[in-house]
C-alpha cells in the first residue's frame, strides 16, 4: 500500500484510461464545502484550492455535505443493489421522486432514472421517437448531449464525431436564439432536443421569446420538446430549473449532474401518459441495472432537501452579480455572461483562455473552458459559496489574469 501512494500518480498513467494528452494530473485527497485539498507537501501543508467547476455542475451543495454522507451511510448499511431498475419498491427511489414531483409542473411527474445524462437523454430521444412514431430528431448547433452513439450523433462539431460513424440518421441542426433556423421543425419531427442555456456552448442565453417559438413550433406540428437541464439544473441558474425563468415546459426533461449530491444518478421526467409507452411495444423498452441505484437516490434526496431548506437558489443572482462586478473592469476581461452562477468569462483570445487555466491553478483555482467556446473560461461554484468565500476566490482569479 505504500508503494501504491508514493506511485499513485504513475499509476494512475498507466492504468487509467485518458481522454486527454494533458490532463490536470492533480492527486485530491479530501474536499470541503467550496475547496479540494492536494497531498501534503514536505512541510505538511495541503495546497487548497477554489473549485470554480464544481465538477462540472456536479457539486452545487458543496463538498463534504454530513447531511449527504449521512444518508448515504444509512442507505448502505440497510441495503445497496438488489435488482434491476423498476422491479422493486425503493424508499430512496419514491421519496426522492415524490419530492422532485412536487416542484415541476403537473405534466412533469414521473420519474425515470438512469446513471447519467448522456443515458437520459438516450432515453428522451427513444421515448420521443416510441410516442410520435417518427425518427428525425432536431438539435441545436454548439450543444453537447453527452458521448453515446445516440446523442453523440445530435452534435454539431463534426470534428468529434467523424471517426464513429455510422451515426443516427434524420438529426437536423437549428441556431440557438435564431429563429428563421426553426423552419426544419416540420411534421416528421419526432422531438426537439434543447438547454435552455446552452452550457458547452459558452454560457448562451435564450432571447425573449426564442424558446416559446420552440414551444409553438412543436406544437404545430406534433413533436415532443426536451429540454436538457443536464448542467442547469438544481439552482444553478438562480431558479431550481432554467426552463422555470422562462416560462416554457418541456414534454420530457431530463437531469444528471448535480441531481446525484455527488455521486451518479441521471432522469429523465415525463407525464405519466408518456412513460407508460414504455410497457408495451415492446415492452421492457428501456431498462438499466444500475439506474436510480437506491445509495445515489438517498443522496439526492438529502441534497434536494438541502436546496430547498437553505437560501442558496435565492441567493444566487446576488453572487453571480457580485462576481460579475468584481471582474468586469479588467481589461484582459472582454465579455462575461452570466447565467446565474454559470459564468463564462470570455477573453477573446483562444491562447490566452488556455494559458488562464493554468495560471489560475497557480493561484489555487481550478475551472476550464467550454467544448465549444474556447476563448473563455467557466467559473461555476458551489451554489454554498459565501460572499468572502466569492471575494477570496475572485481576488485570486484577477491575480491570474494579471500574469497574462
Amino acid at each position: 500500500m505504500g508503494e501504491q501512494k508514493q506511485n499513485l500518480r504513475q499509476l494512475f498513467f498507466n492504468h487509467v484510461g485518458q481522454t486527454s494528452s494533458a490532463p490536470l494530473g492533480l492527486e485530491i485527497v479530501r474536499a470541503e464545502g467550496i475547496y479540494l485539498y492536494g497531498k501534503e507537501d514536505a512541510n505538511g501543508v495541503a495546497k487548497r484550492y477554489f473549485d470554480f467547476i464544481s465538477g462540472v455542475s456536479v457539486s452545487n451543495v458543496g463538498h463534504g455535505r454530513r447531511e449527504v454522507i449521512e444518508a448515504v451511510r444509512e442507505q448502505m448499511e440497510n441495503y445497496a443493489h438488489l435488482m434491476v431498475y423498476g422491479e422493486m419498491i425503493e424508499a430512496p427511489q419514491v421519496l426522492h421522486a415524490k419530492l422532485l414531483a412536487s416542484l415541476l409542473p403537473p405534466s412533469l411527474q414521473s420519474v425515470y432514472y438512469v446513471n447519467s445524462g448522456s443515458e437520459a437523454n438516450e432515453a428522451a430521444l427513444k421515448l420521443a421517437k416510441r410516442a410520435t412514431g417518427r425518427r428525425k430528431i432536431v438539435s441545436c448547433k454548439n450543444a453537447y448531449h453527452g458521448s453515446t452513439h445516440g446523442v453523440l450523433s445530435l452534435m454539431s462539431a463534426e470534428e468529434l464525431k467523424n471517426s464513429f460513424r455510422p451515426l443516427l440518421p434524420m438529426v437536423e441542426h437549428i441556431e440557438f436564439n435564431n429563429v428563421e433556423s426553426l423552419k426544419v421543425i416540420d411534421n416528421e419531427t419526432a422531438a426537439v432536443i434543447i438547454e435552455p442555456v446552452q452550457g458547452e456552448g459558452g454560457v448562451q442565453i435564450p432571447q425573449n421569446g426564442f424558446l416559446e417559438r420552440v414551444r409553438e413550433c412543436c406544437n404545430n406540428v406534433g413533436a415532443l420538446l426536451i429540454f436538457d437541464e443536464v448542467q442547469t439544473g438544481f439552482g444553478r441558474t438562480g431558479s431550481m430549473f432554467a426552463f422555470q425563468k422562462y416560462g416554457v415546459v418541456p414534454d420530457i426533461l431530463t437531469l444528471a449532474k448535480a441531481l446525484g449530491g455527488g455521486l451518479p444518478l441521471g432522469a429523465l421526467v415525463a407525464s405519466g401518459e408518456l412513460m407508460k409507452l414504455w410497457q408495451s411495444n415492446p415492452p421492457l423498452g428501456h431498462i438499466t441495472t444500475f439506474g436510480g441505484h437506491p445509495v445515489c437516490c438517498a443522496a439526492a434526496l438529502a441534497a434536494l432537501k438541502l436546496l430547498i431548506e437553505k437560501d442558496w437558489i435565492a441567493l444566487v443572482e446576488h453572487k453571480a452579480n457580485k462576481i460579475v462586478k468584481m471582474l468586469s473592469s479588467h481589461p484582459r476581461i472582454k465579455q462575461i455572461r452570466s447565467a446565474g452562477l454559470l459564468i463564462a468569462v470570455d477573453l477573446q483570445e483562444r491562447e490566452l483562455a488556455k494559458k488562464i487555466l493554468y495560471l489560475l491553478l497557480d493561484e489555487g483555482v481550478i475551472t476550464d473552458w467550454f467544448l465549444f467556446q474556447d476563448t473563455s473560461f467557466r467559473i461555476a461554484p458551489p451554489l454554498s459559496i459565501t460572499d468572502e468565500e466569492i471575494e477570496l476566490g475572485i481576488e485570486a482569479v484577477i491575480r491570474a489574469l494579471n500574469k497574462l
